[in-house]
């Protein structure tokens, strides 16, 4: 196996952020030839949301200091539900402003109602031009299969062609069960799904129902954000590491800190190729970064 020592991730110099195809179908490359870096978790909003919310500048700014390339990036889940549109209309112009760092998604909650919801989609995917939707049963109260109340935007999700990303963590243990992850992966096999937390957020008893879930259904990429190494290299043991995603869930961890989490864990763990792919190669192909280059 490979260690990390002498190969250090991209340096924070707030250069070569552009989306290159890799030389040899792996990872994707910055302007120097780098893999690039790419946090697959992070939040932001247009207004104060408590101590910890960031806005875009100061997205930006831990970015560098990280030497990340690009980000994931939906919204900070809001205190008031119906500044939710305000919100991926902030996300969206954040994409348009950074396009070369921003990832935007946008963020349905259907307990504004189901129709008030699938609209949000729509929005967020014809008018935005996001690359996914995230739906979060934890923060807005809904079980993520709830057939009459979750799943017809689940439906709109994957007629509408993008990515879906689940909140999946201890913190909700019913609304966000993996088991309800299984019944959205059977149901549509075809939808690509990030499994954001891989069941941790806090917790890790469940990253292991996670990770059984992601073994029966290919479609399923796990984001281990806001969850511990040990669970992570479970994943990466178990699944193979084409299936994990670095993420930081900024503002709630720190990047650079979460970084150099991954740093460690994988040293000595995986090949330079497969660490290239956990820390960037797979949310991109997921997300079909390298067809849009």
């Amino acid at each position: 196996m490979v260690g990390l020592g002498a190969c250090p991730l991209n340096p924070p110099d707030g250069e070569g952020h552009g989306v290159y195809p890799s030389r040899d179908g792996g990872a994707l490359q910055t302007r120097d030839g780098e893999a690039m870096l790419i946090d697959a978790d992070v939040h932001i909003s247009p207004s104060p949301q408590g101590g910890n919310s960031i806005g875009i500048d100061e997205l930006l700014r831990r970015m560098d200091r990280a030497g990340v390339d690009r980000a994931v990036t939906w919204l900070q889940p809001p205190y008031v539900r119906s500044e939710t549109g305000a919100g991926n209309a902030y996300v969206a112009r954040a994409m348009r402003a950074h396009p070369d760092r921003i990832i935007g998604f946008g963020w349905a909650d259907p307990n504004l109602g189901v129709d008030a919801a699938i609209a949000e989609v729509r929005r967020a995917v014809e008018e935005y031009g996001v690359f996914g939707v995230k739906l979060n049963g934890a923060q807005n109260g809904f079980r993520i299969d709830d057939p009459e109340l979750a799943l017809p935007v689940v439906e709109a999700v994957a007629a509408a062609g993008v990515v879906l990303a689940l909140h999946v963590g201890a913190d909700a243990y019913d609304q966000t069960h993996p088991a309800r992850v299984a019944t959205i992966a059977r149901r549509y096999p075809e939808l690509r799904i990030l499994v954001v937390h891989m069941g941790g957020a806090a917790f890790h008893d469940l990253s292991a129902a996670a990770i059984d879930v992601a073994r029966a259904f290919p479609n399923l990429t796990l984001v281990g954000s806001a969850v511990r190494a040990i669970p992570i290299l479970a994943a990466i043991r178990t699944l193979g590491a084409e299936r994990v995603c670095f993420g930081s869930d900024t503002p709630f961890e720190l990047m650079h800190v979460e970084l150099a989490k991954y740093q460690a864990l994988l040293e000595d763990e995986v090949t330079l190729a497969e660490r290239d792919l956990v820390m960037g190669g797979n949310v991109a192909r997921v997300l079909g970064l390298g067809d849009a280059t």
